[in-house]
Formats: structure tokens, C-alpha cells, sequence
């Protein structure tokens, strides 16, 4: 005889459910500059580098690495702002 290796209360074989994943906190999404601000302070990178056309691209950067640089600092000696 054939031993029945189901149960009858074993559900067939499908995907599994998604296993949620935590997003990020509060602080993490405040850490991040918006487009906005690095827009601005990219602007200010442009002026006080002589207003050379065509690096664009690298006042981007620089204006986001310095926000980054700023908050990181804030954050490392405990100044910053939980809401």
C-alpha cells in the first residue's frame, strides 16, 4: 500500500509571501539632500567658482558632497533635529 505523504491540511506548493522590509526611517530620509537644496547650493558653487559654463555636472557633485559632508558632521556630534 501506498503511504500518502500529504496531509490534508498541507496547502499545495505556491510562492511564498513577501517578507517585508523595513524602509527608511525618518532620519535616514532627512540625511538626503532634495534636488532642491543640492540645486541651490549647486547654483552657489557656480557663482563662487567664476560662472564657467559647462560644469553643470560637476557643481552638482560638489554642491551634494559638501550637504552630505555637513550633515554627516551634524549627525556624528548629535546636533540634529528629530521630528
Amino acid at each position: 500500500m501506498k503511504q500518502n505523504i500529504f496531509s490534508k491540511n498541507s496547502k499545495p506548493a505556491g510562492p511564498s509571501p513577501p517578507i517585508p522590509v523595513p524602509g527608511p526611517s525618518q532620519n535616514e530620509i532627512n540625511f538626503v539632500p532634495s534636488p532642491d537644496e543640492v540645486a541651490r547650493r549647486a547654483y552657489f558653487v557656480y557663482v563662487n567658482q567664476g560662472s564657467s559654463q559647462g560644469h553643470e555636472v560637476q557643481h552638482w557633485l560638489q554642491a551634494e558632497a559638501e550637504l552630505l559632508a555637513e550633515r554627516s558632521l551634524t549627525r556624528s556630534h548629535g546636533f540634529h533635529h528629530q521630528t
